[in-house]
This record gives structure tokens, C-alpha cells and sequence, in this order.
């Protein structure tokens, strides 16, 4: 007999605009943030584009900072916190991916400014309470209600220029999140539907997105896709993956999204048998009943993504440091974890080898 339904969900408290020409929407999100001052924050690539988001919202753009770095190093974060003050920002519009919008975060984390998000690719992180910031190579990772953007801005227009390679692994990333929350020790049935909609998203629209850069309705399907996987992280506690990336990333400074492809296939096979539901879950969004880790590393060489940590970086050395760091704190895992398993989880990972069963 079942057990009697029993779950609890947070909603998180924010705004959501999505479709071609969004953009066009940003004064009007920064008057309903009720903002005045607000610093454009992206990386440097995406200067161009900052200066285009600060031209539409005028002279309540007071400040363009093109600084934001992977992994919020802790001088660029204080950088950043320093010049917000110089031009009494009142609040952050982070333009970009992962890494201005983290940027963003930790400036209201510790300044406590109110960000509007308008993401250039699928991470997804912009759909989360989860902050994370890098000091002498260790990355710290927290949940703070106050750094969640107050509106994301998804057009799919500005994502067109995204090369296809950073499409594709920043969606895996986007997976990613997702696959975690379908076995995560706080989910919910709410939480189940959201992340098996997301992946069937994502894994419809990266193929389009590799078939034709300029296809608007796959564009904004991976964003929706983006936005219900980072949703669920946002509302869920991580697992081994991505305390495993968050160790890859903060120590050796390997490239954020291509991390979480090429670990993503091992974990979960390494995590299978030991979460049914999800499996069940993934396999009605992916088409494949059995072994979702072998589909999700398959689709990733279809796609072209790397498929191994050797070719992000990493050397075989690396691999016993990143053992120990993964295993200190701990995250709840449906298994056990152990170092000679992640050993050589991390040595199929590291070679490029498909996901053990």
C-alpha cells in the first residue's frame, strides 16, 4: 500500500517574463523593483550587449562593470561591492551567464541590492537562492533568499548569438539541475513535474539549437527549459554532482558548464539504483526507460560537448585531490559515497570513458 501524499514546497518570490522582445520590458521591471541607480553588470565579452541594456532603462544606469569572472573569485566580488558604493548603486541588472549573474548575487548577498536578471544562456541560475563565491581556490556555496533576482528577463533574441558549443553545454548544465532534484531528499511531486518538463525541454531544444543557431522557437524553449531546471534547484537540496563540480571548479578552474556535462552521465549512473522514481521520471522525458546516464552522455557527444574532464583541464593527478575535497562536507547523496567510488567514478569521468553502470 502507498504511504499516505505528504511533501513541502517553497515557492520562491519572483517575477518571470519570457518571450522575444522581453527586453523591451526592463524599465518597466526596474519601476516595479522600484529602483533608481542601477549598475549593469556582465563579463567582458558582453560589454556590447551592457551598454545596449543600460542604453534602454537611460539615466538610471549609473555604472557599466564588465568584471564578473566563473566562479566569483572573492577580489572581483569586493571589487564590485567597492564600486556599487562609489556610484551608490541602488540595485544590479547582471546581464549574461552564470557568471555576472553570481556576481549579482553576491553583491546582494553582502550589499544587499536587489538584482534583475536578463540570462544569455541556460544555466538556470538565475531561478535560484544559491550564491557561491571562490577564495583561495575553495568555492563556498550558500542559500540566501535576499540573492534571488527580484525578475528574470528570458528573450530569446539575445541568445542567438550564443555559439552553438556554449548552448549545448550550458543546457547540460541546465539538466543537470534537474536530475538532482528529482532525487533530492527535500522533492516534491511538485518539484517531479517541473524537472521532467524541463529535461524534455532541454533535450528537444539543444538539438534544434545544433541543427539552426538562429531557430527562435528552439532558443526559447531551452529557456524555458533553463528556467523550470533552475527552479528546481533553487527549491531542492544538491547532491553529490554538484558538490563534485563545485570541487572541480573552485580547485582547478575548470570551465563551469562543460564540468557539469561531462560529470553529469557518471553520477547519475553511479546514483541509479538507487532512485527508481527518478529514473522513471527521466525516462519518460528522455524516451529511454532504463539508463538515462548512457542516453545523457550519448547526447552529449551528438551534440558535440565534451565528454571528458582530461579535455577540460584536468590532470590525472587531480584526481585524489578532488576526492578529498568532495568528501569534506559532504551533500546528501540517495547513495553512499565513498572514496574509492568516487575515485573511480572520477577516473571514468577524467578519461572520457561512458557512464559505468
Amino acid at each position: 500500500m502507498n504511504a499516505p501524499l505528504a511533501f513541502a514546497y517553497q515557492a520562491l518570490p519572483m517575477r518571470v517574463v519570457l518571450g522575444t522582445g522581453s527586453l523591451d520590458r526592463l524599465a518597466e521591471e526596474i519601476d516595479h523593483a522600484g529602483l533608481q541607480r542601477v549598475m549593469v553588470l556582465c563579463s567582458p565579452g558582453h560589454r556590447e550587449l551592457a551598454e545596449t541594456v543600460a542604453g534602454r532603462i537611460g539615466p538610471r544606469a549609473v555604472d557599466i562593470h564588465p568584471h564578473a569572472r566563473m566562479h566569483v573569485p572573492a577580489e572581483s566580488a569586493a571589487e564590485a561591492r567597492r564600486r556599487a558604493g562609489e556610484v551608490n548603486a541602488d540595485g544590479c541588472v547582471a546581464v549574461g551567464g552564470g557568471s555576472a549573474i553570481g556576481l549579482g548575487k553576491i553583491i546582494a548577498l553582502q550589499y544587499r541590492l536587489p538584482v534583475i536578471a536578463v540570462p544569455t544562456t541556460y544555466a538556470g541560475s538565475e531561478m535560484t537562492p544559491v550564491w557561491g563565491l571562490t577564495e583561495n581556490g575553495v568555492k563556498r556555496t550558500g542559500k540566501a533568499p535576499r540573492v534571488l533576482p527580484v525578475s528574470v528577463l528570458y528573450d530569446p533574441a539575445l541568445t542567438v548569438t550564443l555559439p552553438v558549443a556554449v548552448s549545448v553545454t550550458s543546457g547540460m548544465n541546465a539538466i543537470a539541475h534537474a536530475v538532482e532534484a528529482l532525487y533530492a531528499p527535500d522533492a516534491s511531486p511538485v518539484i517531479d513535474l517541473m524537472a521532467e518538463e524541463g529535461v524534455r525541454a532541454l533535450a528537444t531544444a539543444l538539438p534544434g539549437i545544433v541543427a539552426d543557431g538562429a531557430d527562435l522557437d528552439a532558443r526559447a524553449r531551452a529557456q524555458y527549459g533553463a528556467w523550470l531546471c533552475g527552479a528546481c534547484l533553487g527549491a531542492t537540496s544538491m547532491s553529490l554532482h554538484h558538490k563534485l563540480c563545485h570541487a572541480l571548479g573552485g580547485t582547478l578552474d575548470l570551465p563551469h558548464a562543460p564540468t557539469h556535462t561531462v560529470v553529469l552521465p557518471h553520477v547519475l549512473a553511479y546514483n541509479q539504483g538507487a532512485a527508481p522514481k527518478a529514473v522513471a521520471a527521466l525516462g519518460r522525458a528522455l524516451g529511454t526507460p532504463t539508463d538515462s546516464a548512457t542516453h545523457l552522455w550519448d547526447l552529449a557527444g551528438r551534440l558535440g560537448a565534451p565528454r571528458s574532464l582530461r579535455e577540460l583541464g584536468m590532470a590525472e593527478g587531480d584526481i585524489d585531490r578532488i576526492v578529498d575535497v568532495a568528501l569534506t562536507n559532504p551533500y546528501a547523496n540517495p547513495r553512499e559515497v565513498t572514496a574509492e567510488a568516487l575515485g573511480r567514478l572520477l577516473r571514468s569521468a577524467w578519461s572520457g570513458q561512458p557512464p559505468a553502470p
